[in-house]
């Protein structure tokens, strides 16, 4: 658990480093939020602001895992050194289909960005070559943790491959949703994260212990230039990689299930958007004053600092919880 803390703490400390050296950057190239004319007021003000900060996470996470990488090559652990690398190639692929969305969208200033379907076939792709190397390549069986029973299940192939996706694609779109209020996703991202890195510590899953602290420091560096005030937003590069990450160490956990109880408040933010839409279409009226359900409380009057505490403290709760059911 030492080596853990210390490769948080300096993937920590990588991440603040970059974030000094690439925001600047990002304002030069005016890499700027578009903020919605129907979105909360307050947020017009956050126009201009330095986005697709994600690249601040991903490249510390490539420069900490190269180095855990040679370290661990040089002290006799090759092997779960190169279950590693894998591990962090297949989530920052989640953050390559984020980072061109974000590219099109600010770069090339296409206001549409990626096409939906474009980047639904993406991630699709990249959630199905994680679930074969899960199965095939690591072979690590199809058993699943039930929560609250606390038994393992078998689930047939055929089921659980198309579910596991699922699964991939449900949490990096929830993630993306929570994505909308200084900090909010970052810090409750973070804490599901350490939640399933301590977990992964418990069960002796030493690449995945490894592999969350990487992303811990890499997160909570970029969280310090992400609080409100943000000076810099993750973007999709962000989002589309932290949910890729939360759902590839629960099924490597062989965990999906605990998804519904630590990453309760993404499950919210998306079942409001879902709601929404479905009640409107069907009635004209709105059941929230706007979705996902952070901005609905925006306009009820709280602060953003006020959401990002409470949406946090939820999140804490239900890990806790997570954490005594497993």
């Amino acid at each position: 658990m030492s080596f853990e803390i210390k490769i948080l703490l300096l993937t920590f400390i990588i991440s603040i480093i970059l974030g000094t050296i690439i925001i600047p950057i990002l304002k030069k190239l005016k890499v700027g939020q578009m903020e919605r004319d129907d979105g909360p007021a307050s947020h017009l003000k956050k126009q201009g602001t330095p986005t697709m900060g994600g690249i601040i996470i991903i490249l510390a996470m490539i420069i900490s895992a190269v180095g855990t990488y040679t370290y661990m090559n040089m002290v006799g652990n090759g092997e779960i050194a190169k279950r590693i690398i894998p591990l962090m190639i297949i989530t920052i692929g989640f953050g390559v289909i984020g980072f061109i969305d974000d590219y099109k969208k600010l770069v090339l200033k296409n206001t549409e960005g990626l096409k939906p379907s474009y980047k639904m076939l993406g991630l699709l792709i990249i959630s199905v070559i994680y679930v074969l190397f899960l199965t095939q390549g690591l072979k690590i069986g199809t058993e699943t943790y039930i929560p609250i029973l606390k038994q393992m299940i078998e689930i047939p192939i055929y089921i659980y491959i198309p579910a596991a996706i699922l699964v991939i694609l449900g949490t990096t779109n929830a993630i993306n949703l929570t994505d909308g209020v200084d900090g909010l996703s970052s810090s409750v991202s973070a804490i599901i994260i350490t939640t399933l890195t301590i977990i992964a510590i418990i069960l002796g899953i030493n690449e995945a212990s490894i592999f969350g602290s990487i992303v811990i420091g890499a997160t909570l560096g970029f969280l310090m230039f992400n609080l409100h005030p943000a000076k810099v937003f993750m973007g999709d590069t962000g989002s589309l990689l932290l949910g890729g990450v939360i759902s590839g160490l629960a099924l490597y956990l062989k965990m999906p299930l605990l998804l519904l109880i630590i990453a309760l408040i993404p499950v919210i933010e998306t079942l409001s958007v879902i709601l929404q839409v479905a009640y409107y279409k069907k009635t004209g009226k709105r059941i929230f004053k706007m979705a996902p359900l952070h901005h609905h409380f925006e306009l009820s009057g709280w602060k953003e600092n006020k959401v990002v505490i409470i949406f946090s403290i939820i999140t804490l709760i239900v890990c806790i919880i997570g954490l005594k059911v497993i």
